[in-house]
């Protein structure tokens, strides 16, 4: 089953590349959650001429590659199709693209795929600012795993997010040497290290270990700097977190407030990308307890949630707490996740006290499926 399934991006993309005069198509996400494999596909039905070329392996350091496969497209004729995979690796992609495209405005048809939205951010906002769309690609949702590979809830807090490791799953030591070796140590070393400056790269990979144990539960800066082995700032640790949200990798959620300010200054509330970079961190028994059972359950719907379009926060006042708070369209929705943790019972009721328009939501184990199937249908009813 696995073989036939293609993600949703793919039908949204050839939509946008059939329109008349599309505008850049930048795709962005982590690794190895099919980004090229769903471009391939797209490419392989494509009826018309494309050219596909990968930076990930560019040896030259000037932007004559770049132009080099720019041209080749265009000798293929107006509207020819240019995908480029990996476009952060190319020197001076953003200013090269720019040029090109000015030039010719939709003289091609181009997609841009990155696996870093922090080198790819400037570049967007910078140079390339009104000529592109951007597609933000995110870990397989249950929903997708349970089509593809049959997932059932259970396998899915255990393993879900990388569709390349469902093969390894029933030796976990392999599975676990996939996820570190294929996958997190090529974000950190390749994504990261390599393009931004990190002075002690020890400490940096400690913090992804230390992060990764705090699924969906809110904590002090100064707390995560204590569990690293050194005598920096708060500053480092929030540079790390920023970091590995740019790598997809790991994501934290500000406390909703009206007040702006406020939401930046709080603690974060954690989010690994995925249940499986928790496991791999926390290994195969951790759900086993029934608290951090419900922890995960809870990060699993969070990263979900933030595949939505609008803002996704959390809410806590004393001991009243909103797992999640949705900002989407002008309107606000709670969301309280029943995991079977212990928590205040009273959170949505305090939040509804706080901020009477906003729309309680509830998700379940039971409803879960019906969330990650259809999330925004879920939360507007329309």
């Amino acid at each position: 089953m696995a073989q036939s399934f293609e993600r949703p991006f793919v039908a949204r993309l050839q939509a946008r590349l059939t329109e008349p005069a599309p505008l850049i198509q930048v795709l962005v996400g982590p690794r190895q959650v099919g980004k090229t494999t769903g471009v391939r596909r797209l490419l392989a039905r494509w009826r018309g001429a494309l050219h596909y070329a990968n930076a990930d392996d560019l040896l030259t350091a000037d932007r004559t590659w770049l132009l080099a496969q720019w041209q080749a497209a265009a000798r293929l004729g107006e509207g020819a199709l240019l995908v480029i995979d990996e476009i952060q690796k190319a020197p001076n992609w953003s200013e090269t693209i720019k040029s090109l495209w000015d030039a010719a405005p939709r003289r091609l048809r181009v997609v841009l795929l990155g696996s870093s939205s922090l080198q790819l951010h400037h570049g967007l906002s910078e140079s390339l600012a009104g000529r592109f769309e951007l597609t933000r690609i995110y870990h397989w949702t249950f929903a997708e795993l349970r089509e593809a590979f049959g997932y059932d809830l259970e396998r899915h807090l255990r393993y879900g997010g990388y569709p390349g490791a469902v093969g390894f799953e029933a030796d976990y030591d392999r599975w676990y040497a996939y996820l570190k070796d294929a996958i997190v140590e090529a974000v950190i070393g390749k994504d990261i290290l390599q393009n931004r400056k990190v002075a002690n790269p020890a400490l940096f990979r400690q913090a992804f270990e230390i992060l990764c144990r705090y699924p969906a539960q809110e904590i002090s800066y100064t707390k995560l700097l204590g569990q690293l082995q050194d005598k920096g700032n708060t500053d480092l640790v929030k540079y790390y977190l920023e970091l590995y949200t740019g790598a997809f990798l790991i994501f934290s959620l500000g406390k909703y407030s009206a007040k702006g300010w406020l939401t930046r200054t709080s603690s974060p509330k954690i989010l690994p990308g995925c249940p499986a970079l928790y496991t791999m961190t926390a290994g195969p028994r951790a759900l086993d307890d029934p608290e951090q059972r419900g922890r995960v359950f809870e990060l699993a719907v969070g990263a979900e949630l933030l595949q939505l379009p609008g803002e996704l926060f959390y809410w806590r006042e004393r001991n009243a707490e909103v797992d999640f708070v949705c900002r989407y369209q002008g309107r606000l929705y709670a969301i309280e996740v029943k995991s079977g943790r212990k928590k205040s019972a009273r959170g949505l009721e305090a939040f509804m006290e706080h901020f009477p328009g906003a729309q309680p939501v509830v998700v379940t184990p039971e409803n879960f499926p019906s969330l990650s199937s259809a999330p925004t249908k879920f939360l507007t009813g329309f």
